[in-house]
Parts: structure tokens; sequence; C-alpha cells
């Protein structure tokens, strides 16, 4: 698969890649160089723990994609692998 790098120095990802990773718009990514290549890489959301009514929850900074029983499927499979 190819893709052409525009004169504002943007590349498109294709539809099915970005659906495969979970990227949506706003998405964050980081950009390494990594044996002669450019590779992006999801970056990983900020988590804190945050006391709330006695106990401690996980609070991510910023928006975070809605956790579905099929992706917690697709992932469990996917480590059996």
């Amino acid at each position: 698969m190819s893709t052409t790098i525009d004169a504002g120095g943007r590349v498109v990802i294709p539809k099915h890649l970005r659906e495969a990773m979970g990227l949506h718009p706003g998405a964050r990514l980081d950009i390494v160089v990594r044996d002669g290549m450019i590779v992006l890489v999801p970056t990983a959301a900020k988590i804190a723990l945050v006391e709330r009514e006695g106990g401690l929850v996980a609070e991510a900074d910023g928006e975070m994609p809605t956790l579905t029983a099929e992706a917690v499927r697709e992932a469990l499979e996917a480590t059996r692998h």
C-alpha cells in the first residue's frame, strides 16, 4: 500500500487502517524514526489517579473511545494467538 505527501506535508491514512487501529479525528500520534523508517504510534493517554467518594479512580486526560464488549473480545482473541 502506498500514499502521497501533499503540498502541506500531510499524509492520508486509509480509512480501513484508521478503523482497525481505533484512530479518530483529533487522535494524537507520536512520530518515530526507526531503522530508516517513519513510524506512527498512537500516543498513550495520560492517566491520573483521582480520589472520588473515598476511593481512587483512573481518569484520562482527554476523550477516550467507548469500550465495548466486542472490543474486549477482540483484544482477548488477539492475545491468544
